[in-house]
């Protein structure tokens, strides 16, 4: 009986050996993308992205002022929001399924499954955002007397360059609350939180004069804030870059120290 019962932890133990990245790439891939929530999720992003932006450029066709490359990027305050919820969903349905348990059976390399899950929804949401993008400048251009400047970069790709990375960073921050917490509601309301209720609490600090200035400051560093400096035309780069790229490295990271010291 031994004999027998080791077999199958013998087998499984080489069959996880011989799963290549590349595969379980295409594994996350499958189960990402046959969720039906997964396509809910990114065609709210796409329809709210165009439909906001089609309202702005028909608001500001007469102002001179405005930014034309502003119009594709400014609904992005709205669907950052289902961006981070996908990220958290994509995790917390497999712990609530159970399949998280057959995920790391067949591939007991758990940084290997965290990165994988992130590799496939940041494609997946870079993409989206991409495409979202593109159909947002064609379907704005015929309301804007003036179009966007495609010959100075600083006021055209590299804040829609910025915008696609933005939207990418708030996916992983849900997906690393996704693993920390594990629970659907959970994670989507830190989420939530991070992104749209933390922005709205320190912006009230600014009614509290010169003592609570400190709060107000903190607000720079919040991945919302990081990300609208980011995406105006000019603004600066390399502070706010940095603020970004570590709000989707430390929910990551919890997450991989949560999935490597709890039991799925």
């Amino acid at each position: 009986m031994t004999a027998l019962a080791a077999a199958p932890t013998r087998a499984a133990h080489h069959a996880a050996h011989r799963l290549s990245f590349a595969h379980l790439l295409r594994s996350e891939a499958i189960k990402v993308l046959t969720l039906r929530s997964t396509w809910w999720s990114l065609g709210i992003t796409a329809a709210l992205s165009i439909g906001v932006a089609l309202m702005i450029a028909a608001a500001a066709a007469d102002y001179d002022g405005f930014a034309a490359v502003n119009v594709v990027l400014m609904p992005t305050q709205f669907t950052m929001l289902v961006a981070g919820i996908l990220g958290a969903i994509v995790v917390t349905g497999e712990y609530s399924t159970g399949m998280i348990r057959s995920t790391l059976t067949a591939q007991p390399r758990r940084g290997a499954v965290l990165l994988s899950k992130a590799v496939v929804v940041s494609l997946v949401m870079a993409a989206t955002t991409v495409v979202t993008y593109a159909a947002a400048i064609l379907l704005t251009a015929p309301l804007l007397t003036t179009g966007i400047d495609w010959s100075d970069p600083a006021q055209s790709t590299v804040p829609l360059l910025f915008g696609v990375l933005s939207m990418v960073v708030f996916t992983l921050l849900g997906l690393g609350f996704g693993f920390v917490i594990r629970a659907g509601a959970g994670a989507i309301a830190a989420t939530v939180g991070v992104l749209f209720v933390l922005p709205i609490v320190v912006s009230l600090f600014t009614f509290g004069g010169p003592n609570w200035q400190w709060m107000v400051d903190l607000g720079a560093y919040l991945p919302a804030s990081a990300a609208s400096d980011l995406t105006t035309p000019g603004a600066e780069i390399g502070a706010n870059l940095v603020t970004l790229l570590a709000w989707a490295a430390g929910p990551l990271l919890l997450g991989w120290v949560a999935l490597r010291s709890r039991d799925a």
